[in-house]
């Protein structure tokens, strides 16, 4: 797992994964934390032989956290890797759950669930082959066969992979800090003919993350807006990177177009526009620096 400065959630998550029996062991890489997270992960260390910690210098982002954690993981000999961030929940027996497809699948996970209404999906799940969008435990249920929805999984919250996968298609994109990263790790996981797959009775409790999409163009899309400039930056620079990479031209211009009408009509924001201009010139010159200035 991977974390940052929320020390309450990780020893929550820690005490429940040290109880489960399946996981041979538990390694957490804390992403230079200021909260105190560095110190407790030593001194459980020392009390707990299941659990290691690595303490990075620098503050490298889900990315950079998930590229160690999960090389580390390779080279301790893990065959599968269970992989997570700090906010979310694994119910009991999600594991043991995922476990039961072990064989048939390479890149598998469970739903993420909102820990405060449980019938309903923190990410939403397209469903394969059409355009529709499911946010109801109900309708994932319906959509399944034998247990899974095949082709489609919601990385990294709880995804199991295989050695031979991470062997085969590398890790995850350290440079891109935050945002699609996971996103990414999917597509190059797919373009490689691996096996991917959500199990529907196995779920992870999630915070909400409220209403993903701003509505826009009289309501007939949405964009992913944010106040933050850390995440817009990173969003607009690596989505023109997978675009650009899985997509192809016609949807990174789309993409960019999309941008230009939100910040212009839907939420007018000149200082966004210039913003995404510069993400996207970093991102066509292969420039991962530029989000650095907005880390304190």
């Amino acid at each position: 797992m991977v974390t940052f400065n929320r020390l309450d959630l990780l020893q929550r998550l820690v005490t429940e994964l040290v109880a489960t029996d399946e996981l041979h062991e538990v390694l957490v890489v804390d992403n230079a934390s200021s909260d105190g997270t560095g110190e407790w992960l030593r001194s459980t260390e020392r009390g707990s032989p299941r659990v290691h910690a690595r303490l990075l210098t620098d503050n490298t982002g889900g990315a950079g956290g998930f590229h160690e954690g999960l090389r580390w993981a390779v080279e301790r000999g893990a065959d599968l890797v269970w992989l997570m961030d700090d906010d979310g929940m694994p119910e009991a027996g999600c594991l043991k759950t995922l476990l039961a497809h072990e064989g048939g699948l390479d890149f598998w996970g469970p739903v993420v669930v909102d820990e405060a209404a449980t019938g309903r999906l923190v990410f939403p799940i397209r469903l394969p082959g059409g355009t529709r969008v499911v946010h109801a435990m109900d309708d994932v249920r319906a959509a399944a066969v034998d247990g899974l929805i095949r082709d489609i999984v919601i990385p990294f919250n709880g995804v199991l992979l295989t050695r031979a996968l991470v062997e085969e298609i590398g890790l995850p994109r350290a440079e891109f800090f935050i945002w699609g990263d996971d996103h990414e790790y999917r597509l190059r996981a797919e373009r490689s003919g691996a096996r991917v797959a959500t199990a529907v009775d196995a779920r992870v409790l999630h915070p909400s993350v409220g209403a993903l999409g701003t509505p826009m163009a009289f309501g007939r899309t949405t964009y992913n807006h944010t106040p933050s400039d850390l995440k817009h930056y990173c969003m607009a620079r690596n989505n023109l990177v997978n675009l650009r990479e899985y997509g192809g031209r016609l949807h990174a211009a789309a993409f960019v177009a999309k941008t230009l009408w939100f910040y212009t009509f839907t939420r007018r924001d000149p200082a966004r526009i210039r913003l995404s201009l510069e993400a996207w010139r970093a991102a066509r010159r292969g420039d991962y620096t530029g989000h650095r200035r907005f880390l304190r």
